[in-house]
């Protein structure tokens, strides 16, 4: 059995971050793991996103078109882009969360209406949901990326890893608390 997630977002959402903590579980776990990160202009808000291929044994990490089986977005404009990625079936999870680029936020584009809906409509295995309202309500909105990784883990049906050690190893100790009780959130969703 081999799985393929790609996930995406912008810089500065803790993308690159949950691909690390969702990596180690794995690999702790017994799975051969490869990830690949892509980071865009990162740093001035740009497109994030890696490939995350588990399973027996993996050769490779990047992820073709038509072949992701769980398409994860921090952002709703990034799950547009990224959709031809995913499997027919598979698996959206989405955070309900508008980050302007630099074209949008000058006047230049204007940012899409009704992005989640589409999604829902294209996509019947489609998950929304507010990551950031989520994250805020326990303190930090910057855990949105914890809530999501939560929410991924439970459709993946990986709750048998240790999820809670591994956080506790990947975030400074000052957000561990918060991290865990995000990523639970995430989970019950």
């Amino acid at each position: 059995m081999e799985k393929n997630i790609l996930l995406v977002g912008v810089g500065g959402q803790g993308t690159l971050l949950v691909s690390k903590i969702l990596s180690e579980g794995l690999m702790e776990a017994g799975y051969d793991v490869k990830m690949s990160e892509i980071h865009g202009m990162s740093q001035r808000g740009g497109s994030v996103s890696t490939h995350i291929k588990f399973g027996k044994k993996v050769n490779s990490p990047v992820i073709a078109e038509g072949e992701a089986d769980i398409l994860v977005s921090f952002e709703q404009v990034e799950a547009l882009r990224a959709l031809p990625y995913l499997k027919k079936p598979g698996t959206v999870i989405v955070n309900d969360h508008q980050m302007y680029s630099m074209p949008i936020i000058t006047g230049e584009q204007e940012y899409p209406e009704g992005v989640i809906e589409y999604l829902h409509k294209t996509v019947e295995d489609t998950l929304s949901l507010d990551a950031g309202k989520i994250a805020e309500d326990l303190g930090n909105i910057k855990a949105q990326n914890v809530v999501l990784l939560g929410a991924m883990i439970k459709k993946l049906g990986l709750e048998s890893i240790d999820w809670k050690s591994i956080i506790e190893k990947m975030v400074p100790e000052k957000f561990k608390e918060l991290n865990i009780k995000a990523f639970e959130a995430g989970y019950a969703l």
